[in-house]
């Protein structure tokens, strides 16, 4: 069967905004380019600056439970460490992570916008190697996973609900559609081709809380994970897949498996 990817995405740090990509260049066993890269991490939690074992997500701050996050527009270009913030088309921060002046800029900053008591602002994470996903404490090779939706899945959940729901509550790598919905639930252990990259589906996605909040209002709106249960018997929705074969991959690629070529 075949489909097409329609949109790719970056996500440099953990909770923040989604960031368009025009292509992208997977390696084998490896994630997407500094996807999750960086995080900010809950000062009374078990991170320690520097380490590389891995923490679940509860141990940073994250839209799951931090709902005001998509509130902000941020920008991070990993070749120059500056971040960018914007409120509203406006912009509010502009500061380079890579200087302890910048950082401590950045974590003052998330401060006051989770309304953090004096003391306990967010500590910014990073870890050569390291990239803060989900799955990462499943393993390092599920940390390199790259996550992916079928855009007809979400639609068919829209129609069964009668609401719209913006894929982007999703925070997917890759969307594509053109298979039958929910039919990538079926697809683990499988090979998937787009040009000359090989994927290996691995793991079906289970949603979390994160996927209730409506990314453009920064409101807690939709009970995505007990629709997905009244609906359909289970909370998944998308799937992780590893790289066994690199390449470059581009929207409007075709997204094939089985027989299709």
């Amino acid at each position: 069967m075949t489909g097409q990817i329609r949109q790719l995405y970056v996500y440099p740090i953990k909770g923040l905004s989604a960031q368009p990509l025009e292509s992208v260049t997977l390696e084998a066993g490896r994630g997407v380019p500094h996807d999750r890269e960086l995080a900010l991490a809950r000062p009374e939690g078990r991170y320690v600056p520097g380490q590389t074992s891995p923490l679940p997500k509860d141990q940073f701050f994250m839209l799951a439970r931090d709902a005001r996050l998509a509130g902000l527009t941020t920008t991070f270009d990993p070749g120059t460490s500056v971040l960018r913030v914007a409120v509203r088309g406006h912009e509010v921060l502009e500061a380079d992570v890579s200087s302890a002046d910048g950082a401590a800029e950045v974590t003052a900053f998330f401060a006051r916008v989770l309304d953090r008591p004096a003391g306990s602002a967010p500590l910014l994470a990073s870890a050569a190697g390291r990239r803060f996903t989900d799955v990462s404490v499943v393993s390092d090779a599920m940390m390199n996973a790259i996550s992916l939706i079928n855009l007809d899945s979400v639609r068919d959940l829209e129609d069964r609900i009668g609401v719209p729901v913006d894929p982007l509550r999703f925070r997917a790598n890759v969307y594509f559609e053109g298979l039958p919905p929910f039919s990538e639930l079926d697809l683990v252990g499988q090979e998937l081709r787009i040009g000359d990259l090989r994927l290996r589906a691995v793991l079906n996605t289970k949603r979390c809380a994160a996927t209730e909040v409506d990314p453009i209002a920064a409101v807690r709106d939709i009970p995505v994970p007990r629709h997905l249960v009244d609906q359909y018997g289970h909370a998944e929705l998308g799937f992780y897949a590893e790289v066994v074969n690199g390449g470059t991959i581009r929207p409007g690629d075709v997204i094939s498996y089985g027989d299709a070529s």
